[in-house]
């Protein structure tokens, strides 16, 4: 055979093994195609698609290094060819060297400048790097070259936006979206571009479509819950964040944006697994500390909220809303020192901070700093006006004269009565409706206290026949029999006093007076009793409260009231009493003196008008729900006081005193000895200075109990007695005429 003709064979030979390994490589038989390619090298080691397609083989798989090796002999075989540059590019990328990369497909594109897939390779290289201005350039090219090149679109968007170029980057975004409706990433890229332009709604809705096109990716139903909590459809979000954690359970952010969107729904226990899920995965993860410190807060876990606080605060010393949160949990901790120097470090580190001024002044309100609070609280509305809830902290300060320039800007405020938010807009009621009060104007009063009342009202929901129903039940499975058939059981402790009534009747003066005593520690109103009773079922008690008190046991009321002790004695562990002026503990009267037999009990009465009126007079929050009409609170009073009786005709003699508000102010001493003797104490007069005595009250009486007893509150409701014909006739009876 001539030497031509043995080149020639030479050549079809290796055509065919190249074409027979080139359909392996298709079919993904890799080792088989790997061979033959091998074996045309082994003929011809400058057979240049056998070593370009012999390189992708090792990148495929993850052989980079070898890759590129393979690509340079490419390379030198076929200097010229810029797609041997292109694939050396690859190779030397998947290599980690972008440097070198890049400078190959620099010289592919010298080779051949219409090179579409260059272009965009390089710019996709120089995008990694954050080289986004020459990305664009990039891209832009690539277009230029195939406008229909729906990858190039999408990375220039992607560059646009790293750029801040938002409105160009959609643009860029929707391009890619008209060639490859599906494009998943592009569908997200143009929700964000959207996000980022504050056109919430509409990147809501390409999330949403990036979702649907990968369901299984947790990304767009992360940023999807992002959108969907910026326009408040946090119900939505909550959804979508839970898909996102199907898809990816180990993922910080979900579960914390997730317990963001149930706290904005006022779910604060439900946003607590997710929190201390997302610590679990991020100890370190400063906004689910501050936000489960919230969580806390909200269900009256201090101690607890204080801790994730002071934590948030070692990862972001210096933040002024963890300050504020801390020394909220600190207050609520009677701590109120400590929360009053976290309050001024707050406003340290801004001084225009509205709302640290206005915590400060309630703070100190509380602890009786009268004249400072009202500074802080001034300096907090002249720093937003429109803050109406201020106002209303505000004027509890103070009695307000006619010319107070604070009545005035009150005035200006409802002037403008529709821009203002819906709890600002309530708060701004009762603040004018106690401020004409303080001025003897009570139809104006009334006015505003009824209108404040009437949207209050709106906001909750209110069983009125479960609560009725409810006092209704308790009396009927509290029998004379039961307390005789139970008499001595329970924890025999002496410690805990209970002083119970309605909102407004003087509980918080008596425990004033109480707390005055050397001997006594004031508490103020614990859900102790509640907190314990809740967890009867742990000791085997079977039914609801209160017809499960008939089955329980002596040993399971011993233990109701040794849990009750358990919360409530390290509160002051060397103090003789300690009071529990929870108001509404008068519906656990007797199941209280079942669990705790020698307890003290006292009942504070008030004239019924005057008792409801004032509840009607304050904003006290979403409890209790029954105080913002009137007709619902007379019928709730009425219900009180038929509970009340009750417990009079079955409690054995001398476990309750009741004691008259008004025959308290009228004869204080001798109703204070009342009181004392009731806790079996010796009389000590420190408690006829109980206005003088240093101890944090958080009640709506905050004030009054800082001044010496007086009459001022007696027949309060008298001015208003035209304008209170539902309530008299839902109390049932003619009022007292006046003395």
């Amino acid at each position: 055979m001539a030497a031509t003709d043995k080149a020639a064979g030479t050549s079809d030979r290796t055509a065919r093994h190249l074409e027979q390994a080139l359909a392996l490589h298709q079919q993904g038989q890799l080792g088989a195609a790997e061979r033959l390619y091998q074996e045309i090298l082994a003929q011809d080691r400058r057979q240049f698609d056998a070593l370009h397609y012999l390189a992708a083989i090792r990148l495929q798989q993850g052989r980079a290094d070898e890759a590129a090796a393979l690509m340079r002999e490419a390379v030198a075989v076929n200097p010229d060819a810029a797609e041997a540059h292109a694939g050396l590019a690859s190779a030397l990328q998947a290599a980690r060297q972008p440097d070198a990369a890049i400078a190959s497909l620099e010289r592919a594109l010298a080779l051949k400048p219409d090179y579409a897939e260059a272009h965009y390779t390089l710019a996709c290289l120089r995008q990694a790097l954050r080289r986004d201005d020459a990305a664009v350039a990039g891209f832009t090219a690539a277009l230029a070259l195939d406008p229909d090149f729906a990858e190039a679109a999408y990375g220039l968007g992607r560059s646009l936006q790293a750029l801040d170029r938002h409105a160009e980057a959609a643009t860029q975004y929707e391009s890619a979206l008209a060639v490859d409706p599906d494009y998943g990433e592009a569908r997200f890229g143009l929700g964000s571009a959207c996000a980022a332009l504050g056109r919430h709604a509409e990147a809501a809705e390409h999330f949403a479509r990036a979702a649907a096109i990968d369901p299984a990716n947790a990304q767009p139903h992360l940023a999807l819950g992002a959108s969907l909590q910026v326009l408040n459809r946090h119900a939505e979000a909550v959804a979508a964040y839970e898909t996102a954690l199907v898809q990816a359970p180990e993922l910080a952010d979900a579960h914390n944006n997730l317990a963001a969107s149930l706290i904005a729904l006022t779910r604060f226990a439900d946003a607590m697994a997710p929190l201390e899920r997302a610590l679990a995965l991020r100890p370190d993860y400063l906004q689910a500390h501050s936000n489960l410190g919230h969580v806390l807060l909200a269900l009256g876990r201090d101690e607890e909220a204080a801790d994730h606080y002071q934590q948030a605060l070692a990862l972001a010393p210096g933040a002024g809303r963890l300050e504020k949160g801390l020394g909220r949990a600190l207050v609520g901790l009677d701590r109120h020192t400590e929360a009053i120097a976290h309050y001024e470090k707050a406003i340290a580190l801004d001084d225009g901070d509205y709302e640290a001024h206005g915590w400060l002044g309630n703070a100190l309100v509380q602890i009786g700093r009268l004249s400072e609070a009202a500074a802080s609280l001034e300096k907090a509305v002249a720093l937003a006006p429109h803050k109406a809830v201020l106002y209303y902290d505000l004027v509890q300060t103070r009695r307000l004269a006619a010319d107070d320039p604070w009545l005035a800007a009150m005035e200006a405020c409802a002037g403008d009565m529709e821009s203002l938010l819906p709890n600002d807009r309530i708060a701004l009621h009762f603040a004018l409706g106690k401020a004409y009060a303080d001025i003897g104007q009570h139809e104006r009063s009334f006015r505003h206290l009824d209108e404040g009342n009437a949207l209050k009202r709106r906001t909750l929901t209110y069983d009125e026949a479960g609560v009725l129903g409810g006092f209704d039940r308790i009396r009927a499975a509290t029998s004379s029999a039961l307390f005789r058939a139970r008499q001595g059981c329970g924890d025999p402790s002496a410690v805990p006093v209970f002083i119970v009534g309605m909102p407004r009747s003087g509980t918080t003066l008596v425990e004033q007076v109480l707390a005055a005593h050397p001997s006594v520690f004031g508490a103020g109103e614990l859900k102790a009793f509640h907190h314990a009773l809740t967890l009867c079922p742990g000791d085997g008690v079977t039914g609801e409260f209160p017809e499960a008190i008939a089955t329980m046991t002596g040993e399971q009321f011993r233990r109701l009231g040794a849990r009750y002790l358990a919360e409530v004695t390290p509160l002051a562990p060397a103090a003789a009493r300690i009071t529990d002026k929870m108001p509404d503990n008068f519906r656990f009267v007797g199941i209280i003196h079942l669990a705790l037999p020698n307890a003290r009990i006292i009942h504070l009465r008030r004239n019924p008008v005057d008792t409801c009126f004032s509840c009607f007079s304050i904003l006290f929050g979403n409890d209790p729900p029954h105080a913002y009409d009137l007709a619902e609170l007379g019928r709730y009073y009425r219900g009180y006081r038929a509970l009340m009786a009750h417990w009079r005709a079955v409690l054995p003699a001398g476990v309750m005193l009741e004691v008259d508000y008004e025959a308290l102010v009228d004869n204080f001493e001798a109703n204070a000895r009342r009181v004392v003797a009731h806790c079996g104490l010796e009389w000590n007069d420190a408690c006829l200075d109980f206005h003088k005595l240093d101890r944090p009250v958080r009640t709506a009486s905050v004030v009054q109990v800082r001044q010496p007893v007086g009459r001022g509150a007696v027949r309060r409701w008298l001015p208003y007695r035209a304008m209170l014909g539902p309530l008299i006739e839902a109390l049932g009876e003619e009022p007292d005429a006046p003395s």
